[in-house]
C-alpha cells in the first residue's frame, strides 16, 4: 500500500482515538470514576485552568484533586461538541486539541450549569492516546437559577462560596479586539 494513504489513515485513526478519550473523560467524570480517568492521564500529566481553580502535576495529583472535586459533587453530565485535533507532523505520537463542551452538574446540593474549552496536548508514548496535558477554560459555571442573570457578568464562574472571572472570551485577543473596535 502507498506510503502516503498509511500516514493518512493512521492521523484518521489516531483522531478517531483520540475523540473517544475526551468522550471517556466526560463519561468518567459523570460516572466519578477515578480507575477509569488513571487510564487517560499520562504519568507525568498536567491539568490546568487560568483562573488557578483546578491545577495538578502528575497522574496521581490529577486523581486526587477529583477525588475532592467528587467530594462535593452529586450527578452530573456532559457533553461533548465540537472536538479539533491536530497531529504533530514531526511527531505522529503527539497531538494537539480544542475541545467544547458543556455540563449540568450539582455541586454540594446545588445544580449548576457550565460551558468550557479545553486545550489539550495528547500523547500516545504510552501506548495509547492519553491526555498530557489538559486546560479547562470557563466561558461560564453558574447556578442553574442564576444562568439569565449571569452571562453578561464577566463574574461568571462560581467556585464554591464566590465567583471569579470567566477565562474566555474575555482573554481571546480577537474577541477584546472586536469589543474595544466596535463595542466601546
Amino acid at each position: 500500500m502507498d506510503n502516503d494513504i498509511l500516514k493518512r489513515l493512521e492521523v484518521l485513526e489516531s483522531k478517531d482515538a483520540i475523540r473517544e478519550l475526551v468522550s471517556n473523560y466526560a463519561e468518567s467524570c459523570d460516572r466519578q470514576d477515578l480507575k477509569a480517568l488513571e487510564k487517560i492521564f499520562t504519568e507525568d500529566a498536567e491539568f490546568d485552568s487560568p483562573n488557578g481553580s483546578l491545577k495538578s502535576k502528575g497522574r496521581q495529583s490529577i486523581l486526587d484533586m477529583y477525588h475532592e472535586v467528587f467530594l462535593s459533587r452529586g450527578p452530573s453530565f456532559h457533553w461533548t461538541h465540537d472536538v479539533s485535533v491536530t497531529i504533530n507532523s514531526d511527531d505522529a505520537d503527539l497531538a494537539e486539541g480544542t475541545v467544547y463542551s458543556h455540563a449540568e452538574t450539582t455541586r454540594d446540593g446545588v445544580a449548576s450549569l457550565a460551558a468550557m474549552r479545553y486545550d489539550d496536548i495528547y500523547s500516545k508514548r504510552e501506548g495509547s492516546w492519553k491526555f498530557l496535558k489538559r486546560t479547562i477554560n470557563f466561558f461560564y459555571y453558574v447556578k442553574t437559577e442564576d444562568y439569565l442573570d449571569s452571562l453578561n457578568d464577566p463574574m461568571r464562574v462560581n467556585m464554591g462560596e464566590g465567583k471569579i472571572e470567566a477565562d474566555i472570551p474575555e482573554s481571546i485577543p480577537s474577541w477584546v479586539e472586536f469589543q474595544r473596535k466596535n463595542k466601546s
